[in-house]
């Protein structure tokens, strides 16, 4: 294998690769990308078992071949070479070594064989549709935030996504919930997935496509199966091993007799939640929402910093003493683009549901705390 190539293009590939290869490998292959060289194209591939990743980047290939090296290596060597340089990769004819030039720098890395590296791409995927970059951008921000971390209930480490019907609409649904609180996203069911199977996207192959999707072009196709899913777009292939779980029945968490309808600004709404809970305590960080007519009080204390209070004018009749973790409430409100943001309340122990006025393709559950 011989090869030249861009700088800037193998860092940008290479930039994406290396991010799905974890630090920490058992397994040494695990630690390095598998590089194949063709009719002008350098493919990179990187996996960690649950997740691949493939690119293709074009290159001036002089001798074909494919090799596994270092990912991390050679992702920071590429990025420390001089911008507007060319970059050339030679194997030896052992096939055991890989020479890396640039200018006057010169690098000899150890590989691995080819014939190591596992194929987790493999296999049929038979339901595919596509759907609009911006549109699967804004479901991956709408919800990953209400993700769970916690590896018991491991079915709620990723976002739920399937095929549901909103008032007689057909809708491609996605929900995440950590158990305090709840995101639920729609959009308009894309042509193909009528009669796709409800799956769960696992936490890291949300955030790597979240990452990926930025300079994605107008559509990104998805493919499928009970244990798969693939997205492509541009010159990417990430592939994913889905959650083995059943997600739990999220429409009996969602309130259905929520009676107090409280709207106002949620940027000054956002910033005053934000400044009071600078005092409050611990993990929790909780703050108190007074309700009284048309006025919101927002307060927190500290045995050890002191208290905080901050009022706002709201649209609204209804009076009512509740409590919020502060950082859960900030997740939601700052989704939130429109001119107006709607909570709608039942009692300060029951879940309140909050929307974006202008927005109804979102809605989000808080749990509320004592205070």
């Amino acid at each position: 294998m011989k090869l030249s190539i861009d700088r800037a293009a193998l860092l940008r590939a290479l930039n994406h690769v290396q991010s799905v290869v974890e630090r920490r490998n058992t397994i040494p292959i695990l630690s390095n990308v598998l590089m194949k060289a063709e009719d002008g194209v350098l493919s990179m591939t990187a996996t960690d078992m649950d997740l691949e990743i493939n690119e293709s980047v074009a290159a001036n290939v002089t001798k074909a071949g494919a090799i596994t090296a270092p990912a991390h290596t050679l992702h920071d060597i590429v990025r420390k070479f001089q911008d507007g340089v060319d970059v050339e990769l030679e194997l030896n004819n052992e096939g055991t070594q890989i020479t890396v030039r640039a200018g006057r720098s010169q690098f000899k890395l150890s590989c691995l064989p080819v014939s190591d590296f596992p194929a987790l791409g493999a296999g049929e995927l038979p339901k595919t549709f596509s759907v609009p970059a911006a549109s699967l951008r804004a479901l991956v921000d709408r919800t990953k935030f209400a993700m769970s971390t916690e590896e018991t209930r491991y079915y709620l480490n990723g976002i739920y996504l399937h095929h549901a019907e909103q008032e007689g609409v057909q809708v491609l649904r996605a929900v995440a919930t950590d158990g305090h609180r709840l995101a639920r996203f729609e959009m308009p069911l894309p042509e193909g997935a009528t009669d796709m199977p409800g799956i769960i996207i696992p936490r890291k192959a949300i955030q790597e496509l979240r990452k990926l999707s930025d300079d994605a072009a107008d559509t990104i196709k998805i493919s499928l199966s009970e244990s798969k899913i693939r997205f492509e777009f541009d010159h990417i292939i990430l592939t994913s091993k889905l959650i083995d779980g059943k997600f739990p029945d999220y429409e009996r968490v969602i309130p259905k007799g929520n009676d107090k309808i409280v709207e106002c600004d949620p940027k000054t709404f956002t910033s005053a939640i934000d400044r009071v809970s600078t005092i409050s305590d611990g993990k929790s960080r909780a703050v108190k929402i007074a309700l009284q007519g048309k006025q919101m009080t927002i307060s927190a204390s500290s045995a050890e910093s002191g208290s905080a209070t901050e009022q706002m004018e709201v649209n609204g009749d209804t009076d009512i003493e509740i409590g919020f973790n502060a950082k859960y409430l900030l997740d939601i409100t700052s989704q939130i683009e429109g001119e107006g943001c709607r909570l709608t309340l039942a009692d300060p122990a029951s879940p309140t549901i909050i929307q974006d006025n202008g927005d109804p393709s979102s809605l989000y559950v808080l749990m509320p705390l004592r205070v």
